[in-house]
């Protein structure tokens, strides 16, 4: 089966030195996917030669300007059908960049519905008129793929999609996470960062849904003690609506504190196996990544317990409710004073991890692209 897999936000993100969650899902899925499938990497927007991978891609063009002639009735992505040819069997958008395609079956991957369920959380030029489109665009596709029975749920009443056309399916993590830290790579990472020998650290894009004031503020109710001994660091780059929040960690009222801002991925790993918990207090998540990245490093977890997460994390985080910053702040308290207790979320964690991999995740992918044949 010849598919043409969208690597477009990959590809971005890898010249920008960062990969996020949905270039992290499409690398992780084009390496792990079976042989049955042949993957012809596609980008819109930007040249072929923007891709760098092992396989050359093909440009479909630009992605608005079809889009829109897309909405007029018997239209579609002309250019892009051409450019893909007849050799094609199906299309798989894995980033959000849905085409319409006469004669040729589209799959998309749709992480989750947050600008529609929650708008007052992103920020872009337009909103309504995108987002109207955004939707329009997902009825192009034959099927939808997503991450989480969260997800698809929202998906279904957000997007008024029939449920039967939306399979959901859990992300994997990667192998870098099981394995121990090399010891080389430790000490310059520690020592770059001036690490302490036991933190608290968050990760996630600074942006309001990720809850990091509230975090902020369970931190400082600690005793004092507490907060000298197991600081907070906070992993991510600035998203929009972090004012304040930056505003917080330069203000010189937070002593227990730090930023780090973005980390390359080989830093972020040491950072999380050193840590004594992942604290991931967000309000709204399509899954919730990190938290399995941590169980998979050896990591105590505490977590939300809204939205998708409690379905990925199972039994094996302590969740707590992200608006109340006392529950945060008595978790955080409970790990660090409670040794038993931090043993015993790893142990459940590393049993809970077993259930996802990459390899399952493209398994899945694959039965959904030969039920569309």
């Amino acid at each position: 089966m010849n598919v043409a897999f969208g690597v477009s936000v990959l590809a971005r993100s890898v010249q920008q030195g960062g990969v996020d969650g949905i270039g992290t899902y499409t690398r992780e899925l084009m390496a792990a996917m079976p042989r049955a499938a042949r993957l012809q990497p596609y980008v819109f927007d930007a040249p072929a030669s923007v891709w760098q991978g092992p396989t050359p891609a093909m440009s479909l063009g630009p992605f608005a300007r079809q889009a829109l002639a897309a909405t007029l009735p018997g239209m579609d992505f002309g250019g892009a059908r051409r450019a893909l040819g007849a050799g094609t069997d199906l299309v798989h958008a894995t980033d959000h960049l849905v085409p319409r395609l006469r004669g040729i079956p589209v799959v998309a991957t749709i992480f989750d519905a947050i600008p529609l369920s929650n708008p007052e959380w992103v920020r872009y030029r337009f909103k309504s008129l995108k987002n109207e489109l955004w939707r329009r665009t997902a009825f192009w596709a034959q099927h939808v793929i997503t991450i989480s029975e969260y997800s698809r749920q929202e998906i279904a009443i957000h997007f008024r999609l029939p449920e039967e056309r939306i399979t959901a399916i859990p992300l994997g993590v990667g192998a870098q996470w099981f394995v121990p830290l090399d010891a080389a790579l430790h000490e310059a990472v520690r020592s770059r960062h001036a690490l302490p020998d036991h933190y608290f650290v968050s990760v996630g894009t600074l942006q309001p849904r990720k809850n990091i004031d509230r975090l902020l503020s369970a931190h400082a109710s600690l005793p004092e003690h507490l907060q000298r001994e197991y600081p907070l660091l906070i992993v991510g780059k600035p998203g929009w609506g972090c004012d304040d929040v930056v505003a917080r960690f330069t203000g010189g009222a937070l002593k227990h504190v730090r930023w780090l801002r973005h980390l390359p991925d080989a830093e972020l790993q040491v950072v999380i196996k050193r840590a004594t918990a992942l604290v991931f207090p967000s309000l709204h998540e399509g899954f919730g990544l990190p938290v399995l990245e941590a169980f998979a490093a050896g990591v105590p977890v505490v977590a939300s317990n809204t939205t998708s997460i409690p379905e990925v994390a199972g039994d094996a985080a302590l969740l707590i409710d992200p608006l109340r910053t006392d529950e945060i702040a008595d978790a955080m308290r409970r790990i660090a004073q409670q040794p038993e207790l931090a043993a015993r979320l790893v142990a459940r964690g590393r049993d809970r991890v077993q259930a996802f991999s990459w390899q399952a995740c493209a398994e899945k992918t694959l039965r959904v692209y030969e039920s569309m044949a």
